[in-house]
Order: structure tokens, then sequence, then C-alpha cells
């Protein structure tokens, strides 16, 4: 919702992700005060209402001055607060805009049905689970500063920066001000490939794909910033498992138990998929068999760990079209 746009009376906030509850409060209170900025705002937890609390906020002023009453949590209020919000929602003063945030779930679920069915705008703030849900945030992080992000980009800054949508909306700022024009997978290295294993993985991931140069282009950061040559073999051994695991015929199996055996989170099971694509047996057998002679190299069976490690890469990817 816009800032600019006319708040409505009584609104819902439903969901558990915090960031995006913050920010649809946000939104809601700049609307106020974008139509009135002396605007009174009354943020309140639970611990901070009582009865006495709720009637001095939400009753109307004797100046006809506008408030806005913030309610956080309402599922945690006790039964008698709640019977009392109820109640003021049947009657609600025309000087107050109500904001009622609510987890989902159960608990306190009656509270929220009354919100609704007194005519509350509800907007709700679901947890990004899936992986495509997770990159149209980091694109949506973006577009709202005005920038655009390549999709290999996006990618490539979940898998360094995780899930957390305050981590990642920190990150995406980050990067949106300290560079220019068009956001691609590059810049994103520049910026991430501090954390060893997360680096190991995107060399990984770029090799079992057959992206020769940038899995090339991967390690040589990784290395070049102290990543041990050991993790980042250990990374290539897990991705090739990983395709070793999807590659093979599944009826019957659960995603679940895929994932278990790849020893990936379930979301990832849709990258493996499309990365095992164009592999054979054949190919999977050799690439298992690089990773095996490079485990051997780095730890003192050959001199040089970093020429060992570009001969895997080089070796998996071309393995990826054996026959």
């Amino acid at each position: 919702m816009a800032s600019t746009s006319a708040p409505p009376p009584l609104s819902v906030v439903v969901g558990d992700e915090e960031l995006l509850v913050d920010r649809a409060v946000a939104e809601l209170v700049a609307a106020a005060r974008a139509e009135e900025p002396g605007v009174d705002v009354h943020d309140l937890m639970p611990g901070q209402v009582t009865a006495g609390k709720l009637v001095e906020v939400t009753s109307p002023s004797l100046f006809g001055e506008r408030r806005v009453v913030v309610l956080r949590a309402v599922q945690d209020l006790g039964k008698d607060l709640a019977a009392e919000v109820t109640r003021y929602l049947t009657a609600p003063a025309e000087d107050v805009m109500l904001v009622l945030v609510h987890a989902g779930g159960a608990k306190g679920k009656a509270l929220l049905d009354a919100a609704v069915k007194a005519g509350a705008t509800r907007i709700t703030c679901a947890k990004p689970t899936k992986a495509s849900e997770r990159l149209q945030f980091v694109k949506g992080e973006f577009a709202r500063a005005g920038r655009q992000i390549t999709a290999d980009a996006a990618q490539a800054l979940l898998d360094a920066v995780g899930t957390d949508l305050r981590e990642l909306a920190a990150a995406c700022t980050q990067l949106a001000a300290d560079t220019e024009g068009r956001v691609d997978a590059a810049a994103v290295a520049r910026y991430h490939t501090g954390k060893a294993e997360v680096s190991g993985f995107t060399v990984a991931d770029r090799a079992v794909e057959g992206r020769i140069p940038e899995a090339l282009e991967q390690l040589r950061w990784c290395l070049a910033v102290g990543t041990a040559p050991v993790l980042i073999n250990s990374a290539l051994a897990g991705a090739v498992r990983g395709l070793a695991v999807v590659a093979q015929p599944q009826r019957g199996v659960p995603d679940t138990e895929l994932a278990k055996a790849a020893k990936v989170p379930p979301w990832k099971l849709k990258t493996l998929r499309q990365q095992a694509r164009g592999w054979s047996p054949t190919g999977v057998a050799r690439a298992l068999a690089v990773v095996a002679e490079t485990d051997a190299l780095i730890k003192g069976a050959g001199r040089d760990p970093a020429y060992a490690l570009e001969r895997a890469v080089i070796e998996i990817a071309g393995a990826r079209n054996q026959r």
C-alpha cells in the first residue's frame, strides 16, 4: 500500500514475518501523516494495554484531533481486553484510525474475525517459503530502490545471505547504494565472498551447471579471500552427491526424503533438478571420482591445491555432457 493513498479507518495486518509486518504498519502510519502531519500515534504491545489505556487512546477527541492506534500482537491480549476491543469495533470513534496486528493462526482468531466483519482492510504479510518467493522478494527490494538485479545475481545473493528477510533487505540496500547500473552476479560476488562455505557452494553450482568460466572466476575469488581448499572441495562433493540423488528414478519418494538424502533443504530440490538436466549416470560417476581424487590431492597427495581445484572444476563441468 502506498503511503500517499488514504488510509482505511480500520486495518488488520496479519502475518508472522516481522519485517513485512513492520513495513505494512509504517506505510499505514505514513499515509495517515501524509493527510495530517501532526497526527498522534500510539503504538502499543499487549503488555502496555490496560482497559483504562484502551479507553484513553480510542475515545473521541474533544478537539477533533486525529489519532492512530496500533495494537501489536493482538492474539496475545487477555480475554477481557480482547472483548473490550471487540466491543469498540461495534462503535469506533470517527477520529481514530485503528490498526490491529495479528500473527495469524488460531490464537486470538475471534478478534481477527470480528475486525474483518466490522469492515477492516486486511493486509497479509506472508513469510516467503518457496525459492521463487524469496527471489521475488530480492527483486522487489531492488525495485523499491529504483534498481534492477539479474536473476542469477538474485539467486547468488540468496545463497550468500540466507533466508532471513531483514538480512536480505539490508544486503539489498547495501548493494543498491554501493553499485551502479543493473546488479549482476559479479557485483554480488565482490561483496559476499567472505563467507567461505557459501563461496564454495557458488563454485559448485556453476561447475555442475557446466559454466566453466564463471566457476573458475568464483573459485579464484574464494581462494583470494582465503577460503580453505578443503571447504571448496566439500561444496563440490555436496553438489555432485545432490545430483546423484535427484538424477535417479524417484517414483513414490516424497521430496522430504529426497532432500534428506541429498542433504539440502526441500526448497533447493527444484534447483538440483534443474542442474541435473544433461547429466548421465556415467557423468555423475566421473564427477564423484574427480571429487575423491581432488580430496586426496589437497590433503597432501598433490603440491598445488589451487591447481587441483581448477582441474576439478573443469573436469566436473566437462562430465556434465559425458554419455
